[in-house]
């Protein structure tokens, strides 16, 4: 999903270094390791850190100093210098980490803390639930705040007297609008509901999502450069958001409830699942597995041994090839019609100056077949 910040909405990253430094220490420390904020609203991010005093004899300094909260070419990239953080902030998770850096006039001489501070940007939301003769307005959001938090209810604009997280309305008109906020953070509201949302959503219930479940599309076999379509879907409500891994890939793939391959490619064989979330929870799909199946690539020819061959050694020539399903291989001689032995090793167990020659494979599947380059064998007399 993609979290959109509005330009009022800025991240203050501050630091501190430790003026006592003490010999050989490295370190980074985070004032606190989880930050939340409301959309909108100011989030502070503290660190401070250590570094010696000398590295091989020369006075330490500091040169360098950025928070990252990504890798390229297994170096991390400075905020300040990604265009989606100029001017407002743009947020590609609801979860994101933030890492700090510094890097020392030591060429070796740089460091960084793991994990970082994970940062949730929240949006207050107002869950209905209606009853009888009465209806509860929940004022919900993701941030963990402190238990004397007092909330604030407005109703058609004007405050009200509870400060409780729940409001209960016994009565109201068809015209009334309510909203609520956290005190000290009045500036940031929830959406304004109205009474025909509380009409609408009556016998509505309020749930995380439920477990995910996967297609994929075209369901029959996949094969090289197809295009394939990966959807992800959950009952949930409010609706959820969903988000695309591959198992063993540490980033997400894509923050929509559909994947797709324009051009599938062998690599992108693997296991995926999806994780659906809305404010009450997530839940993660099982993985569905996508074998993508392709046509041999040009075998590889190998003999063996690879030096010099003496009639009446043994011989081994060995056809290999990338290809899903497995290749079958079929071994030729130039010149010669008919085939060699149909198998990836053509041995001789004691060859013959006659056996001198080129010779090739081919290797072949259901999708097709691909021939190898001609190698030659020179016998030479004993």
């Amino acid at each position: 999903k993609i979290l959109s910040c509005s330009p009022m909405f800025s991240i203050l990253f501050l630091f501190i270094v430790l003026h006592f430094v003490v010999k050989d220490v490295w370190d980074v420390t985070y004032t606190s390791t989880q930050v939340c904020a409301f959309k909108g609203a100011t989030a502070e991010i503290r660190c401070t850190f250590r570094y010696p005093s000398t590295i091989n004899g020369i006075n330490t300094r500091v040169v360098q100093k950025f928070w990252f909260i990504r890798d390229e070419n297994n170096e991390p990239v400075d905020l300040k210098t990604e265009s989606e953080y100029k001017n407002r902030v743009q947020y590609k998770e609801r979860l994101s980490e933030y890492k700090f850096r510094f890097i020392t006039n030591d060429p070796r001489g740089k460091y960084s803390d793991v994990p970082g501070v994970t940062l949730t940007v929240t949006d207050k939301i107002i869950f209905i639930n209606s009853y009888s003769n009465w209806t509860e307005l929940t004022c919900h959001n993701n941030c963990q705040l402190p238990d004397q938090s007092s909330y604030i209810w407005y109703r058609n604009g004007h405050k009200l007297s509870s400060d409780e997280q729940y409001l209960h309305l016994n009565t109201f008109d068809s015209a009334d609008s309510f909203h609520c906020a956290v005190k000290g953070y009045e500036q940031f509201p929830s959406p304004t509901v109205y009474n025909v949302f509380f009409l609408e959503y009556k016998f509505l219930k309020f749930d995380a999502p439920k477990l995910p479940s996967v297609s994929v599309s075209p369901s029959a076999e996949i094969v090289e450069g197809s295009s394939v379509t990966l959807t992800c879907s959950s009952d949930a409500n409010p609706a959820a958001s969903y988000t695309w891994y591959k198992e063993d890939v540490i980033n997400p793939l894509i923050y929509q409830n559909q994947h797709f391959f324009f051009s599938i490619l062998p690599s992108d064989s693997g296991k995926y699942y999806c994780t659906a979330d809305n404010d009450l929870g997530q839940k993660r799909s099982e993985s569905r597995t996508i074998d993508v199946k392709y046509a041999p690539k040009l075998p590889s020819v190998s003999v063996s041994p690879s030096a010099e061959i003496v009639e009446g050694s043994s011989v081994n020539l060995t056809c290999s090839s990338d290809a899903n399903p497995a290749a079958s291989y079929t071994w030729y001689k130039e010149d010669v019609i008919n085939p060699l032995s149909y198998q990836n090793q053509h041995v001789f167990s004691s060859i013959l100056p006659s056996d001198s020659g080129k010779y090739y494979c081919t290797a072949d599947n259901d999708l097709g077949q691909n021939r190898s380059e001609s190698r030659t064998i020179d016998v030479k007399c004993e």
